[in-house]
């Protein structure tokens, strides 16, 4: 794996101010702008051919801008039918197939629904189809973090605590923290220094410093109910307290990468980038 030598800020995929719209233009912008580190969006599908994501290697190294990427959102490892659980396998293969193609270094999904099942069982039930995705991704030599995200809603399997517990199972994994999906799940709370704390102790805790000199943050602002997230809002105008959440995360000496989910995308992430390098060590 690669190794990551700070904590870098950047974009969930181009830049909206990038002049030509392409992944290669996105990636120049990106360091135009003072950002360290882009997010590819294969939301949609995994777009990319072979030969581009050679050229997309070249110019991130050139530019010193870390890759990472986001999976379809068409995931679920735990739904009800085989065929969508092993088209679910394949798309977290193809992209971080991708992604290593691209030199990139970590690869983030959603990875299903409890579906009004027992959480215990859905756990097993991922944990059985991660395994079989990671042996494949390391029988093809793909080096990059397999990253189940902390999600935004209580019906979607990914509290923190289970997908640390895949982390401490799996080789490849490590969990994505989106801060903003922490705080919509638990309908207003961990947004406090105290609450941040607690949870990268509790990475620390149970999967090593490696956790936290490799972490994956997304973060935003975010707009949420009763039944979690709704959608994402930029940081001032929501009530993330995003500059303590920086204050933590230096404190903690947290490497990796922070990629700005907020409608805004890269207006946040020069915000966040300028306000975590005016914080004392």
């Amino acid at each position: 794996m690669l190794k990551v030598d700070r904590l870098r800020f950047g974009t969930a995929g181009i830049p909206l101010s990038t002049p030509k719209r392409s992944t290669i233009d996105g990636i120049k912008w990106v360091r135009e702008l003072g950002l360290d580190a882009m997010e590819l969006e294969f939301v949609r599908g995994v777009n990319m051919k072979p030969e581009l994501a050679k050229k997309v290697k070249y110019v991130a190294k050139k530019n010193d801008v870390l890759l990472t990427a986001h999976a379809p959102y068409y995931i679920n490892l735990n739904a009800k039918e085989k065929e969508k659980v092993e088209a679910s396998k394949r798309r977290i293969i193809q992209s971080a197939e991708r992604l290593y193609e691209a030199g990139g270094w970590s690869v983030v999904f959603h990875a299903g629904y409890y579906l009004k099942q027992p959480p215990e069982s859905v756990y097993q039930r991922i944990l059985n189809e991660l395994k079989e995705i990671q042996k494949e991704l390391m029988d093809r030599g793909v080096k990059v973090w397999v990253r189940p995200e902390l999600t935004g809603k209580p019906t979607q399997f990914g509290d923190l605590k289970e997908i640390v517990k895949l982390s401490e199972e799996l080789e490849m994994v490590l969990p994505t923290i989106d801060f903003a999906h922490a705080h919509a799940r638990n309908k207003g709370e961990c947004n406090s220094t105290e609450e941040w704390r607690e949870m990268l102790s509790y990475m620390e805790d149970h999967l090593g410093r490696e956790a936290l000199d490799n972490m994956h943050i997304h973060m935003s602002g975010i707009n949420y109910g009763p039944k979690g997230e709704k959608n994402h809002l930029p940081l001032r105008e929501s009530d993330m307290n995003w500059e303590d959440l920086l204050k933590v995360l230096k404190e903690f000496k947290v490497k990796g990468v922070v990629i700005s989910e907020s409608p805004n995308i890269e207006e946040d992430a020069l915000l966040m980038k300028k306000k975590y390098e005016e914080i004392e060590a």
